[in-house]
């Protein structure tokens, strides 16, 4: 089910059809954020190819997605592995085949668990610096070609994670500061082609698969911890993706944009509400954080 509707453009900030003509393509388009990012996208008029693991999933985000506008296109493009740039490549000539180019880049693929070091394997820890960050560059690789010939733009879905020590992350926060990385030297070097590069920070987010699976439990916790008193919306990510890639954040490149209402601040995290008691459980084997 879409999270936004036709009241995002009648009663939100942006002017109707403000993407019209334009093409996004997302990784992870039939996930939590990544899908919220798409929907505003096209109830703003754009159109979109969205990649997927799962067929079934994918093929019915799809679906939902071009139900949101009268006119709109997404184009379904399943069982991809954003590990694998042969495979991302296909679905890009695929989504320029149907929907004629693509201006609009989301690297969103990412996978996550809660494990502490020492209960990570070296092949865990591969597992996700493959797909968010290896998946990230493979996803500018394909789309590149589309990227300098319409002077498109990026956003890369990153974390706060590495902006401090979280337990149990150790994997995810290494992709994600190699994501920030790579982002910022691709702002300069495609900067001079005409494409622009960020990323998209988010905090706790309500309602993601993240929350459900990170923070069992424990969300109203979470909440209490974030100086605004709010968890985030998805809707909050939402408006942060049309900013950037709206003609208002047209002198913007290189930049991370935190969207967690000051949360990082004041190291919001898993484990970090009782650290380091639970750590040292962990570590003992007498508890787990482990799914």
């Amino acid at each position: 089910m879409s999270t936004l509707d036709q009241s995002y453009v009648t009663k939100g900030s942006w002017r109707p059809d403000l993407f019209k003509g334009k093409v996004a393509f997302v990784t992870g388009g039939a996930g939590s954020i990544c899908r919220v990012q798409t929907e505003a996208l096209i109830l703003l008029g754009a159109n979109a190819a969205i990649v997927g693991r799962n067929k079934e999933k994918t093929d019915a985000a799809a679906k939902e997605l071009e139900a949101l506008r009268p006119g709109a296109k997404v184009v379904s493009l399943p069982n991809i592995d954003v590990r694998d740039v042969k495979q991302l490549t296909a679905a890009a000539n695929k989504a320029v085949e149907e929907l004629g180019r693509i201006d609009f880049v989301i690297a969103g693929a990412a996978g996550n668990f809660l494990s502490d070091f020492t209960h990570l394997s070296s092949n865990a820890f591969a597992s996700v610096v493959n797909i968010d960050l290896i998946g990230s560059f493979n996803t500018v690789k394909a789309c590149f070609d589309q990227l300098k010939k319409n002077k498109g733009a990026i956003i890369f879905v990153s974390a706060t994670l590495h902006y401090y020590g979280i337990p149990f992350q150790i994997h995810v926060g290494a992709a994600k500061a190699g994501v920030d990385a790579l982002s910022n030297a691709l702002a300069t070097e495609l900067g001079p082609l005409g494409i622009r590069s960020n990323c998209i920070a988010p905090g706790p987010i309500a309602e993601t698969e993240g929350m459900k699976r990170l923070a069992p439990g424990v969300i109203d916790q979470v909440a209490a911890r974030v100086p605004v008193q709010r968890l985030g919306t998805k809707q909050d990510i939402a408006d942060a993706t049309v900013y950037l890639f709206s003609p208002a954040g047209s002198y913007v490149n290189g930049e991370i944009l935190v969207v967690d209402g000051g949360a990082w601040h004041i190291g919001q995290g898993i484990g970090n509400t009782d650290y380091p008691v639970t750590l040292k459980k962990v570590q003992d084997g007498k508890h787990s954080y482990r799914l």
